[in-house]
């Protein structure tokens, strides 16, 4: 049993987080911006702030063992190409302040979820693909990640970027694949609850040290 940190946990793959790492008996904190609205299993703590305060997550971190990340930019709609409602560099700002609490805490682990394309990976997206991020709202997502990654790149933690492929609400199916870029065809999609079982896997079992793998678990 671990006690962890969770940022991003009523998101709706972070929500997967909150309940499966109370189910497998960690002791778990989450730094939502209001509790009150938060639907978190029983037994979880709840610190209100955000993780654009580097104070609120030195008040959440104390005592905490490991970081799960899974926060991401918000949106006008649930529509990917819908318009980023999150001030620019959200996650990467965040990150930045997660990385010097935990080096204040004394805290080397975080695993955080990621895209398909993110850092270097970006080099293998298909040309007219990505020529169509450039110029949609989806490119400030991928600016956010790529920030992230070089942050994590730079750290001396152990991190671990998972690279989810599209997100589904689908219910789980199963183990999720895991490969590093460029080793395997990856599947199209992920569900976000094997999503949230592949982070804590990674979490619970250090795996993917200072690695960024793909991660998925349906094809066509």
């Amino acid at each position: 049993m671990s006690h962890l940190l969770i940022l991003g946990g009523t998101g709706r793959t972070g929500i997967h987080v909150l309940n499966k790492a109370a189910q497998r008996g960690h002791r778990v904190r989450a730094l939502v911006r209001n509790p009150d609205a938060a639907q978190a299993p029983a037994g979880v703590e709840l610190i209100q702030g955000t993780p654009a305060s580097i104070d609120d997550i030195r008040k959440a971190a104390q005592g905490t063992e490991a970081v799960i990340s899974a926060l991401n930019n918000s949106r006008a709609s649930d529509n990917p190409w819908a318009k980023p409602v999150s001030p620019p560099m959200f996650m990467t700002d965040a990150t930045r302040n997660t990385l010097t609490v935990m080096k204040e805490e004394g805290i080397n682990r975080i695993v955080l979820t990621s895209t398909m394309g993110a850092g270097d990976d970006w080099a293998r997206i298909n040309p007219v693909f990505k020529a169509l991020i450039k110029v949609s709202n989806i490119k400030a997502g991928f600016e956010d990640h790529h920030g992230v990654d070089k942050l994590l790149r730079a750290s001396d933690i152990d991190w671990t970027l998972a690279r989810a492929v599209a997100l589904t609400d689908k219910p789980m199916s199963g183990s999720p694949h895991a490969a590093e870029a460029g080793t395997e065809k990856p599947g199209t999609r992920i569900n976000r609850a094997d999503l949230a079982r592949f982070l804590l896997d990674t979490l619970e079992h250090d795996t993917w040290i200072r690695k960024a793998p793909l991660v998925w678990n349906a094809r066509g």
